[in-house]
């Protein structure tokens, strides 16, 4: 069974918890520009903030462009940059429409999230839950829960209970502060 990494972004607090993560997984620093993971904040409002990550497509455009075929997919659907075979041409890193493949001074090849070997610790260290790593079969679930989730923000229902009118927001079906 194939898992996908997934995010909910109301639950993003944006401290970059796991982009920290990801550094000392795999590059053994603390440095968020070595990260596969990044999380993008958009100001002034509403503030989004948003997890960006390889989407491990099932037909990966950067594979496509990569003119030395240094970009494969394994048995568990992780796409891999193999840096022995990769020229640094940068192809890749145009190619992605998540923009999801990076680039640092001190590397000669682009880099990708490879899910941790399957165990991603991006996922382990975000506190609020925002990171989920969940059975494919799932996945468009998650992505239809956050469209409904979204939209409905800005709605809410007025109705009575036993006499007395009450009102329903659907922001609190999505609040999670409780969860824990």
């Amino acid at each position: 069974m194939q898992k996908r990494l997934t995010v909910t972004p109301e639950r993003c607090s944006g401290c970059r918890t796991c982009e920290i993560a990801c550094s000392i997984k795999h590059f053994n620093v603390i440095n968020p520009k070595k990260s596969a993971i990044r999380v993008m904040v958009l100001y002034p409002n509403p503030i989004i903030r948003m997890p960006v990550m390889c989407s491990q497509c099932r037909i990966p455009k950067c594979a496509e462009v990569c003119p030395r075929g240094a970009i494969k997919t394994d048995e568990k659907g992780v796409v891999f940059i193999h840096a022995e075979e990769c020229v640094g041409c940068q192809m890749c890193v145009k190619a992605c429409p998540f923009g999801a493949i990076y680039l640092h001074e001190d590397l000669d090849t682009p880099f990708k999230c490879d899910l941790c070997g399957g165990d991603p610790e991006c996922v382990k260290a975000c506190a609020n839950g925002a990171l989920h790593f969940v059975p494919e079969h799932i996945f468009g679930q998650d992505h239809r829960m956050s469209n409904v989730l979204s939209y409905t923000k800005m709605k809410e229902i007025e109705y009575t209970l036993h006499g007395e009118k009450k009102q329903l927001r659907y922001t609190e079906i999505g609040d999670h502060k409780n969860d824990k």
